[in-house]
């Protein structure tokens, strides 16, 4: 069953229109924390009256993806101890991406489903680079609260989207792109910064 399609039969949030923004939105979820948009994904259809794929309102399942949301949330916080989990992540937000693309799509694999997959896991992968790279640059400063405050932000957002998807599939997409794009951007930025403060360092070390 597609993800987020109304029990009662009345929305058509089913359908393959409904799903690309739903994907996209998911994709770029997974790309930050997928272990926390499998966890909401998980409760909303326990509690609310949208279904979602039967495995993930499982007890197990949301017991451990709690869990897992918990240590994301504990070391995205955790200066340097964040960037290595980065790492960890590597390969499983992309894969992650893909693979709920895949089921807010179609219960089975045809070629849309297969592009949105690949798109998935393509947003996702983005998403990532940027988190990731933004964390490295991030890092480069002194005090823990920077750190803590982009982890907090990031969480929030991806919460703030996932409700926002409920309701209306397209807005939430929308916020998606813009904080895709804006992360990238900041990314970008931030290490150029870091590299200017490097060269920075490194000049004055080596004239000491």
């Amino acid at each position: 069953m597609p993800i987020l399609t109304g029990r009662d039969g009345v929305t058509d949030n089913g359908s393959m229109e409904s799903a690309i923004p739903l994907a996209f939105t998911a994709s770029w979820a997974s790309g930050i924390n997928p272990y926390l948009l499998v966890l909401l994904m998980g409760l909303i259809g326990r509690f609310s009256d949208w279904a979602v794929p039967a495995g993930l309102e499982r007890t197990d399942v949301l017991v451990v993806f709690a869990v897992l949301a918990v240590i994301d949330t504990v070391a995205d916080k955790v200066m340097l101890v964040d960037s290595a989990w980065d790492a960890i992540n590597t390969a499983i937000r992309p894969i992650a991406g893909a693979v709920v693309a895949v089921l807010i799509a179609s219960p089975s694999v045809d070629l849309p489903t297969a592009v949105i997959a690949a798109a998935g896991g393509t947003v996702a992968l983005l998403t990532h680079l940027a988190k990731a790279s933004t964390r490295l640059a991030v890092n480069t400063s002194p005090e823990p609260a920077s750190n803590i405050a982009v982890s907090v932000a990031e969480d929030v957002a991806v919460a703030g989207t996932v409700a926002v998807a409920v309701i209306n599939p397209w807005v939430a997409a929308t916020i998606a792109l813009v904080l895709l794009v804006a992360g990238v951007a900041v990314a970008l930025s931030l290490l150029r910064v870091a590299r200017r403060g490097m060269k920075v360092i490194g000049a004055r070390r080596s004239s000491a």
